[in-house]
């Protein structure tokens, strides 16, 4: 009699570039999209709409106990980071924007040393290790794409144009921001991975380092600022057992490489139609030294495509991104408001009915 598989050892089978008994999937969609689904499966509960989909992998969170945050009556609110946000509607659906920049006002470092920045003790990890067995079948992620990303990080909090400009022109005050929200994500991460006592699989981090067309800043700028900070972070992953997956959006295949040599291990999103992003070719060139997690599009096929196109991504994926293990399978992206539920339903379907 054949013993059935569960969600972890599947993942982890990937994980390890070995062929599982199917290509294991994941889960990411705006509110707007959990909400479809569980309207769909009559449920206000996620974790009964990610055991309909077939989805492998389990997120766990510490508690916020910190200072209580502020929130406003039009809809502003604060982030423990200090940042001011507010729900922005657009055609698609509502996005937290910020509405104010207070790093913007930092003229010096010692004003960002002097700003309330987060601790770890701002966090309750007890329940930690109670949530990784909860989960115990599946594969068990801490962490998200929020965790480091410096430059959407920092830019939250002080401009996207200053946050680039300063980078450019080498600025010490938006340097000191960066070094000051990677100290923290750092200190946190290392907490909730000694409190859920080695049961992680999968350590997730985060910083969008691409454009459509290619990398924000040149590949010799971004190995000065960032190769040490990811290779910190890996290195934390590693020593508490996990694998470390790496989230970025856009073009970045001129510093994969180099996310091999810092000690990424799988790479998030595989955004399809980013330059030189083909999945196939990725596979292909660094499929033996590093794991694939999303590369079915959110840009085009999940929103645009028809029923018909899905399938055939999906079969894609798994033919070719999927062979010999190293893949999972999931949206190049959070799943936007305007994708149809037919098509968010036959991603999944497909994805176990192939194998």
């Amino acid at each position: 009699m054949t013993t059935k598989i569960t969600s972890k050892e599947r993942v982890l089978k990937a994980l390890e570039h070995l062929q599982p008994d199917r290509t294991p999937c994941n889960y990411l969609g705006t509110p707007e999209a959990d909400e479809k689904l569980k309207n769909h499966f009559q449920t206000n509960d996620m974790d009964v709409v990610l055991e309909k989909l077939g989805v492998d992998l389990r997120v766990i969170k510490p508690i916020y106990v910190g200072p209580k945050l502020r929130n406003w009556e039009d809809g502003r609110f604060e982030n423990f980071w200090g940042q001011v946000r507010k729900p922005i509607k657009n055609e698609a659906g509502i996005y937290n924007e910020s509405v104010e920049f207070p790093y913007a006002e930092f003229t010096s470092s010692g004003d960002v040393a002097k700003f309330r920045w987060p601790t770890h003790d701002w966090f309750d990890c007890s329940s930690l290790a109670g949530q990784c067995d909860k989960y115990a079948d599946y594969a068990i992620v801490c962490g998200s794409p929020g965790n480091m990303d410096l430059i959407n990080g920092t830019a939250y909090g002080m401009g996207v144009e200053n946050v680039l400009l300063g980078i450019g022109l080498e600025d010490p005050v938006v340097h000191a921001c960066m070094e000051k929200r990677f100290q923290c994500c750092y200190d946190i991460s290392q907490k909730v991975l000694q409190a859920a006592q080695g049961k992680v699989d999968i350590f997730w981090i985060g910083d969008d380092y691409g454009t459509q067309n290619g990398l924000l800043i040149s590949p010799q700028k971004w190995r000065e600022l960032f190769f040490d900070k990811l290779k910190a972070m890996c290195d934390l992953g590693h020593a508490y057992g996990t694998k470390v997956m790496l989230h970025s959006c856009g073009s970045t295949r001129s510093i994969w490489p180099d996310l091999i040599a810092a000690g990424v291990d799988i790479y998030d999103t595989v955004q399809p139609e980013a330059a030189n992003m083909d999945p196939v070719r990725l596979k292909k060139e660094f499929g033996d030294r590093i794991c694939f997690h999303g590369a079915i599009s959110t840009q085009k096929t999940l929103p645009f495509g028809s029923v018909k196109d899905v399938l055939d991504e999906v079969n894609l994926r798994i033919e070719t991104v999927g062979k010999d293990g190293g893949y999972i399978i999931a949206p190049s992206h959070n799943i936007q408001p305007d994708t149809p539920l037919e098509n968010i339903l036959a991603m999944y379907k497909e994805n176990h009915d192939n194998n």
